[in-house]
């Protein structure tokens, strides 16, 4: 049905092409990040990059997330410092990021603002698996405590993956790629604006055969006809932003993007995964009358596991400007449903849930000359339901105001500073705040930056009343700092910089394996550690990123988080081509981390770490005229192997070629 309607959708694009005028296609130009660049996510205002204060920032742009031509999100992310991007195995597996870190709890992820973390996921988290990059216009990424701008869940930082907006200049495009793991791809998409109309719409559907989810090159767990079954995949995504402009100082937008998805899975038991896995009964000692059941590898079983998922993420929002900007106002309602059902290798739905959050907020705006005062106030409402866990509808509400100033009183310093009241209906009244200078020595043009802010993160529905909940737990209380420099040289050919973080977590929920049940940590959990990077353009038409991340986690035990390395690099190049074609190389290192606490081989031995691994992933694209222009990428070039999460698998040498036509 999904496949259907995709075609649809690319054909309905294909013969309307009354909605767009031709133009010439224009070489994109990537460039290093400039202070004049403006982003929305650090400050919830329209700000360049040097009254940003001493925010942590990292913005990807169209341009850049053009040119890696991969499918998602987040593959996108991992070239990110500070990220840490894992995957239960293939397309459409459970993804979370851990920032700076920190558990993937602690990371907000919006699309234009709305959030997608999910009520009714482990610890309301926000699953990557399904957002692919059509129609996202660029990825703004904040690390550090942003609980004052954003409340719970933002803890760690905020990740907002903003949509395209249409342009005076309109365009379309259609498309189609495929290649290994039988991948198949079709997209298109159209952007224009009138006087006081904008629109920007896009279709893609999505389907891959995979390949076992079980990792069949792992020698430690189980085989024999258990890691054999290839796990498919299949995406159709929706996407469109409507805007009218009533007049120069009044307009409305609306925003929705719409995503079903299905993916095979495997089963898991005794510390690893598998096709299906099985249990049986044995005497444990033999002649004790102790029954125990353990989990075995069942080869001939059925292999039906599966899950399926509709995502509805809207927004609609109003923009009023008065007294030529002085002062701005935003009033806005914001949507997201999420509903998924698992079913086993039988073909039965195993599990369900069904989330649903509703966000009516207000932000205002006054802009001086030395400085721009913003606040405002939300009601956000969150509510999970689950029919086959016999759990009725429970909701919780959360009223929160804040207020931030950007002070620019003093020249080339930038103050940021912040305060946030939480009210949430369980865990009554939380405050926090945040204060983020920055200051550029205009002797050697230096940037130096800092921000220390205070977070709070409640208990997901998830977490106090699913079949693993605890009603008993408190809110997570956490405090972030860091503190590091910019530097260009050269004209701003070269960019450098290098920032110190550290956060501490009181009272960090987690998952009890003992008890099957979430329980509060006494104590506190720590990260800390260090993000650098290195920006070269040594010709406008060749240019260099290197960034590296050195992290350190802490549990309240003194034992390391699970999953995150202590060491991560990332080197980038773009070389563009007779002005015609492009290269992008992507190399990836990434050191040894701890595996989960409870990860086995086949022997019931416990598994400590994961191996480090490296990768190298290549794209290109040429023009072969105006309006055509066909690509292709390799990912894993040296077809290395590697596990993201113990007995999981990952792709190995993989090739994609496509064809996209641009008016």
């Amino acid at each position: 049905m999904k496949k259907t309607v995709g075609v649809f959708l690319l054909a309905v694009l294909l013969v309307v092409p009354g909605w767009v005028s031709a133009q010439d296609k224009q070489q994109g130009d990537e460039s290093i990040a400039t202070m004049e660049e403006v982003v929305v996510t650090a400050t919830r205002t329209e700000t360049t990059l040097d009254k940003i204060g001493g925010n942590s920032v990292t913005v990807i742009t169209a341009e850049e997330i053009e040119a890696k031509k991969q499918s998602s999100v987040q593959a996108i992310l991992k070239s990110v410092p500070g990220l840490d991007v894992t995957s239960n195995g293939g397309p459409g597996t459970n993804t979370t990021v851990f920032m700076r870190g920190a558990d993937s709890k602690n990371t907000l992820i919006l699309i234009d603002g709305i959030m997608i973390n999910d009520p009714a996921q482990a610890n309301r988290g926000a699953n990557l698996a399904n957002i692919t990059v059509d129609n996202v216009e660029r990825i703004e990424v904040v690390r550090g405590a942003m609980s004052v701008m954003y409340g719970s869940n933002a803890t760690a930082g905020v990740i907002n993956i903003i949509t395209k907006k249409g342009k005076k200049e309109p365009s379309f495009n259609v498309g189609t790629e495929g290649g290994s793991y039988d991948t198949w791809k079709a997209y298109g998409g159209a952007l224009g604006a009138t006087e006081q109309f904008n629109y920007s719409i896009s279709a893609s559907y999505t389907d891959t055969g995979g390949y076992s989810i079980a990792d069949n090159d792992n020698d430690n767990i189980p085989h024999d006809g258990n890691t054999d079954e290839d796990d498919g995949y299949e995406n159709l995504t929706l996407s469109g932003q409507l805007g009218f402009d009533i007049t120069k100082d009044f307009n409305i937008t609306g925003i929705v993007r719409y995503i079903d998805s299905e993916a095979d899975l495997d089963d898991y038991g005794s510390g690893y995964t598998g096709d299906n896995i099985g249990s049986e009964w044995n005497e444990e000692p033999p002649g004790s009358g102790n029954w125990v059941e353990t989990a075995t590898p069942f080869p001939d079983g059925p292999t039906k596991r599966r899950t399926e998922a509709e995502q509805t993420f809207a927004k609609i929002f109003i923009d009023n400007n008065f007294f030529k900007k002085i002062l701005e106002s935003r009033l806005s309602y914001q949507k997201s449903r999420q509903d998924r059902q698992s079913y086993d290798n039988n073909g039965a739905e195993s599990y369900d849930y069904k989330s649903d959050v509703d966000e009516y907020a207000w932000q205002g705006s006054l802009n001086f000359t030395a400085h721009t005062l913003s606040f405002g106030a939300n009601y956000f409402v969150e509510e999970m339901e689950s029919t086959s866990s016999s759990l009725p509808e429970k909701d919780a509400n959360t009223k929160s105001y804040w207020i931030q100033d950007q002070l620019f009183a003093i020249n080339d310093l930038v103050v940021v500073a912040g305060a946030r009241l939480d009210d949430h209906e369980e865990f009554g009244n939380k405050v926090t705040y945040r204060l983020a200078p920055s200051y550029i020595i205009e002797k050697t043009g230096t940037t130096v930056k800092a921000s220390y802010g205070t977070g709070f993160r409640s208990p997901s529905l998830y977490e106090l009343y699913s079949s693993y909940g605890n009603p008993d737990l408190e809110a997570e209380e956490s405090t972030g700092w860091d503190i590091g420099f910019e530097q260009g040289i050269l004209k701003n050919k070269i960019n450098f910089g290098l920032t110190y973080f550290d956060m501490k977590f009181k009272d960090r929920i987690d998952y009890d394996f003992l008890t099957n049940q979430y329980d509060q940590l006494p104590g506190k959990t720590k990260t800390r550690g260090v993000e650098s990077f290195v920006g070269w353009a040594p010709l406008s038409d060749l240019k260099f990123m290197f960034n590296y991340t050195y992290t350190d986690t802490e549990d309240p035990d003194g034992k390391s988080l699970a999953r995150r390395p202590h060491n991560k690099i990332f080197l980038n190049t773009i070389y563009c081509f007779s002005k015609k074609g492009k290269l992008n190389l992507d190399i990836y290192w990434v050191d040894d981390r701890k595996a989960s606490e409870y990860a086995q081989d086949g022997n019931g031995n416990p598994v400590d770490k994961l191996d480090a691994y490296s990768l190298v992933n290549l794209a290109a694209n040429y023009d072969l005229t105006n309006y055509l222009q066909i690509y292709g990428r390799i990912d894993n070039l040296f077809d290395k192997y590697y596990e993201e999460s113990w007995s999981y698998a990952t792709p190995g040498l993989s090739g994609y070629v496509g064809i996209k036509v641009t008016y």
